[in-house]
């Protein structure tokens, strides 16, 4: 248990943070000239694998998925979610306010720990549509990609090559990502410690993104 604190305290200051995008790439998104596919796929991959909010979100969604189809079912979900918003938001170039999107994106983490600790049977004696639910918190996340996309002035010569690149590499990193957690889940599963330990980690889940919700508020209301 002193492990598990002693992770999470060192864990949370980062989580605070979130991730943005870093002074090389900001670098390479305002000076771009037509088509950049395999750039592009790079950061969008990059953006994924440092994406502690987005990857929060999937170790909720999976914890508690046994069956290979099931994950894929839910991630499919996730994925279609977010690849929508992510392409319509910037082709249509719809204005969100980045705060307030990365606010819900936190509170979809902390509805998915608080999810996979039946809280909503124990508190409501209802269950939401987890499927529905899954494709829902998919198009906010879509929506926190392409904020971080729009706060630079991209030229639309190739906009929308340089979008499905981008989105490819979303892909690809979060294929990758969610191979290292499906291994280390499954790994850790078949030790008893995965189910006496399940409630606390999706306590600390929820309070990972309790965390990321509250920094985002605070810099909607200070911004």
């Amino acid at each position: 248990m002193k492990i598990y604190f002693g992770f999470f305290s060192l864990l949370f200051p980062v989580l605070a943070f979130g991730h943005g995008v870093d002074a090389n790439t900001q670098q390479f998104l305002t000076t771009i000239q037509g088509v950049e596919f395999a750039p592009f796929m790079y950061i969008g991959a990059k953006h994924m694998l440092t994406g502690y909010d987005h990857l929060l979100f999937l170790v909720g969604v999976i914890f508690f998925l046994f069956k290979t189809k099931d994950i894929l079912l839910y991630v499919s979900l996730f994925t279609l979610g977010h690849s929508l918003t992510l392409l319509s938001g910037v082709l249509a170039n719809m204005q969100v306010n980045a705060y307030l999107i990365d606010a819900i994106i936190g509170l979809s983490v902390v509805y998915k720990g608080f999810d996979n600790l039946g809280g909503f049977q124990r508190l409501f004696n209802y269950q939401p549509n987890t499927k529905v639910a899954v494709c829902i918190f998919g198009l906010f996340h879509g929506f926190g990609l392409a904020t971080k996309l729009q706060e630079f002035a991209m030229p639309q010569e190739g906009l929308w090559q340089n979008l499905l690149a981008f989105n490819i590499g979303v892909e690809l990193g979060q294929f990758l990502a969610l191979f290292v957690i499906v291994l280390l889940l499954s790994i850790w599963r078949r030790f008893d410690s995965y189910f006496t330990f399940a409630v606390v980690t999706n306590v600390f889940l929820m309070a990972g993104g309790l965390v990321l919700f509250g920094y985002q508020m605070m810099g909607f209301v200070i911004a």
